[in-house]
């Protein structure tokens, strides 16, 4: 079999009988954490601008309209994916997975959750697609990610957007055959750049791979096709995106337990930045708090990590809050001044404080090193203007899959999400449904998660 039939047969052998406590607890966690991210970011200016461009593309259709997940009003389906996405990415504060190098639930829940609104679906269901496209995004990524990634590529949006067909593919019950056209459909519009962080685009792209994959699946339904060798053979897929790996080994292992959901898991954010940070913002964080140290007291900062851990951060000497999402520059100088770092942390003008600006020359970080890319880790070295040095290295990340956050963590987080969308809403009834979605639809946990504006 071509990789992508391969890919199609686990897609459709997956039923909900397979679906395990563990497997239902995790895709509510990630429901939850989505959700919330989105609803935070519904009122940034690229959110706002994607949702202009909705209401002047087209008038929902019966049976393909969605909710936006902020205003509440109905959008096509594509196009309520891409707004939802787009809104659940633009703070980057969406959840992460190792292999990826970026953002799965980003990539397949606006889609799936949509798609599931439209067509009423059961919320085994759902769970079922998001377990599968987890599977394959994480799959594909274990095969091609590294170099994919260092190359340049927005790996959240150019595999997640494969990953997004497949598992919209599952929720529509798509065959084989036409599991495997999606796939190629999706290829057909995967992308993605790194060269686009710190502005409207990065959350575009995540906002786009669900359109693409929505829109893949959809396609592939009414019967457009696609090459089945468009993974493997000649100028397919990893010919073009990857550097000669093959996807053989990785995709023989599809479906096999623990699956990638619980093997890879998830790893919520604490902070609402780029997540190779948050080994080194933990450090600091601690230091700072046992040392009673502000701004002032430090010389310098030196944070050196593990190999490639710190690709994402292109920006040095950021002004805005979207390039300040991608600095550890600024990550550590936000740190030592506000003793935490949140949402707020994020305007334009908390980024051109002085005192941040002028410390950005203070903060070296070196992640040159020949050892292994993985598992991460930080090493931070504080020079104090006394002439002390501290020194802190961590391991293990609160929040990773590792060391999750406790259920109280996560709504704690969704209770902020809620504040700085604006918005109120039952966070119990929220959570709860969210973990029960085997028992529910994706109708009626929309219905309890509705938000209201404050």
């Amino acid at each position: 079999m071509k990789a992508a039939e391969r890919i199609a047969h686990f897609a459709c052998g997956f039923q909900t009988r397979q679906l395990t406590a563990d497997l239902l607890h995790a895709t509510g966690r990630a429901l939850v954490d989505t959700y919330a991210c989105a609803i935070a970011g519904c009122h940034e200016p690229a959110s706002q601008l994607a949702l202009q461009y909705a209401r002047a593309s087209a008038l929902p259709a019966p049976g393909r309209a969605a909710s936006h997940w902020g205003s509440g009003e109905r959008l096509p389906l594509e196009l309520a994916a891409l707004c939802n996405g787009v809104a659940g990415h633009v703070l980057d504060f969406d959840d992460v997975t190792s292999p990826l190098r970026g953002h799965p639930s980003i990539a397949l829940l606006p889609a799936l959750l949509g798609l599931a609104e439209a067509s009423d679906t059961d919320g085994a269901e759902l769970v079922c697609a998001y377990v599968v496209g987890f599977e394959v995004i994480c799959k594909l990524s274990k095969a091609m990610a590294l170099k994919h990634y260092a190359r340049g590529w927005h790996s959240t949006a150019s595999i997640g957007t494969l990953a997004a067909a497949v598992a919209c593919a599952r929720l529509l019950r798509l065959d084989v055959a036409r599991t495997t056209h999606a796939i190629g459909l999706a290829v057909a519009q995967a992308a993605g750049t790194r060269a686009n962080f710190g502005t409207h685009a990065k959350s575009f792209q995540a906002g786009h791979s669900n359109a693409a994959g929505l829109r893949a699946a959809l396609l592939a339904a009414e019967g457009f096709d696609a090459a089945p060798g468009v993974l493997d053979d000649a100028f397919g897929y990893v010919d073009l995106y990857g550097h000669g790996e093959s996807l053989q080994a990785q995709l023989a292992t599809l479906g096999q337990g623990p699956l990638e959901l619980i093997s890879s898991g998830i790893e919520v954010k604490k902070y609402p930045l780029c997540y190779a940070t948050h080994r080194t913002l933990d450090g600091v964080l601690d230091l700072r708090a046992e040392q009673g140290l502000a701004l002032a007291d430090v010389q310098t900062v030196h944070v050196r990590t593990s190999a490639g851990a710190l690709t994402p951060l292109i920006h040095t000497r950021p002004q805005t809050g979207l390039e300040a999402k991608f600095s550890m520059q600024y990550a550590v100088a936000a740190a030592l001044l506000d003793g935490d770092v949140r949402l707020s942390s994020f305007t334009d003008a908390a980024v051109q404080r002085p005192e941040a600006q002028t410390f950005f020359v203070q903060v070296s970080t070196d992640d040159s090193g020949d050892g292994p890319a993985f598992p991460r880790w930080a090493d931070i070295t504080l020079t104090l203007r006394d002439g002390q040095t501290l020194q802190r290295r961590v391991d293990q990340l609160r929040g990773s899959a590792e060391a999750p956050l406790t259920l109280a963590e996560l709504r704690s987080k969704l209770q902020d999400c809620l504040a700085w969308g604006q918005a109120r809403a039952d966070v119990d009834r929220l959570v709860s449904g969210a973990l029960a979605l085997d028992r529910t639809s994706a109708r009626q946990w929309l219905a309890a998660a509705a938000t209201s504006q404050t």
